[in-house]
């Protein structure tokens, strides 16, 4: 991890959310985009998986704009 990585973890460590981004952009070698690219990624097969759930369930399909 660079110089720059280190400091960023260590002022952040401790709010989790920091901590979390921090992890995640080191996986990604310091990249932001890839790291950006990712998050959305894991997003989208989240949602999916969401959907499959309530489908199994027999809970109704919600659109993406309504509240929860």
């Amino acid at each position: 991890m660079s110089e720059a990585m280190s400091e960023l973890a260590s002022s952040s460590a401790s709010d989790p959310y920091e901590k979390a981004c921090d992890q995640a952009i080191a996986m990604c070698d310091g990249n932001m985009r890839s790291t950006i690219k990712v998050l959305i990624m894991a997003n989208e097969y989240l949602e999916l998986e969401l959907r499959e759930l309530r489908i199994a369930a027999g809970l109704p399909e919600r659109s993406d704009h309504e509240a929860a």
